[in-house]
């Protein structure tokens, strides 16, 4: 006997019932529950503010010893550690049955696939906190690294930011500072620099030292101690060079400004001492190699000196020498 749709398809009345119950259960459910939302709320609340004064303080105590931008990565950390343990505290106290332990051991096999998708940006922000600890440079230093020269304005969880000399800014990860070698150019009060000069073969050295050393010591930003030195360096082919090296602040615009005085001061000393700064000088021999023996490398010259004995004159002269038949005598 054939069972008709119709009474298949139970009333719209009874489906009417079911969900009018189901929703009756999930009221009841969260009326049960509103007290422990409530406790919930206040908890977040309440933890909410703890992080807030937990990052304000660990600021300001690093602030008064000169460590900001460490009190701004560790007072942002501390301060989602306490929103974390709030959020845990308030899920187990709407859901009794929930257990902080069992759902951090959940999260477990999650949190590999999670470190790998934020494997980056982990590894900048635990470079930054390295380099925060650590401190081999601070704020307002002066540092060269990965071809990149300038000043460090701050230190964040991501990058370090540095401005250039030319006012540009530069953003560099974390992971590749700390990875790469810094050359912090105000790690010290004092910097060396040097510049070469080049004297005449036929001028008195040790006196043209002594010129370039009193040049020095007359530019009122170099150190007196340690004294400018002014050292025979380098015999050249065209000059015999003397380094000269003082030592001025590290700071760059203290550098370059020295250097300007410098390079002045020393042409003028040894203009007015009558020692020569000279040109480079090049000998260029011009020779014909179209001689007899061309290809010849046994017999062949370069043209300087001249040959003792032997032809000298160029090959197609020789060449049509010998092909042009001798005349008998008459």
């Amino acid at each position: 006997m054939a069972i008709s749709d119709t009474a298949a398809t139970p009333p719209a009345d009874m489906s009417l019932d079911l969900a009018l119950v189901r929703v009756e259960h999930w009221i009841t459910g969260a009326i049960r529950l509103l007290p422990n939302i409530l406790v919930a709320v206040v908890i977040m609340l309440l933890f909410w503010g703890l992080s807030l004064l937990a990052r304000r303080l660990i600021i300001r105590q690093l602030g008064r010893a000169d460590r900001e931008n460490l009190g701004d990565v560790l007072g942002g950390f501390i301060r989602w550690v306490v929103l974390i343990a709030g959020f845990l505290l308030a899920a187990t106290v709407v859901i009794p049955t929930l257990h902080p332990g069992d759902l951090i051991a959940g999260l477990g096999v999650s949190s590999i696939a999670i470190g790998f998708a934020f494997k980056d940006i982990l590894q900048n922000w635990l470079a930054g906190l390295l380099l925060l600890l650590r401190q081999p440079f601070q704020t307002n230093d002066q540092i060269e690294v990965n071809g990149f020269e300038g000043t460090v304005q701050r230190i964040e969880t991501r990058a370090t930011i540095i401005r250039t000399y030319d006012g540009q800014r530069v953003v560099i990860p974390n992971s590749d500072i700390y990875t790469n070698a810094v050359l912090v150019k105000t790690a010290h009060e004092k910097r060396r620099s040097q510049y070469d000069i080049g004297i005449g073969y036929g001028d008195d050295l040790d006196a043209a030292c002594d010129v370039i050393r009193r040049a020095l010591a007359t530019v009122d930003e170099i150190e007196a101690d340690p004294a400018p030195e002014a050292l025979p360096w380098e015999l050249a082919a065209s000059s015999v060079n003397i380094r000269a090296r003082w030592w001025t602040d590290s700071r760059r615009a203290d550098v370059v400004k020295v250097r300007a005085q410098v390079i002045p001061a020393v042409k003028k000393a040894l203009d007015a001492a009558g020692i020569d700064m000279p040109y480079d000088t090049e000998v260029q021999l011009v020779h014909d190699q179209t001689e007899v023996h061309d290809g010849n490398r046994a017999a062949q010259r370069e043209g300087w000196p001249a040959a003792t004995s032997g032809p000298t004159e160029p090959r197609w002269q020789a060449q049509r020498s010998a092909d042009t038949p001798a005349t008998p005598d008459t």
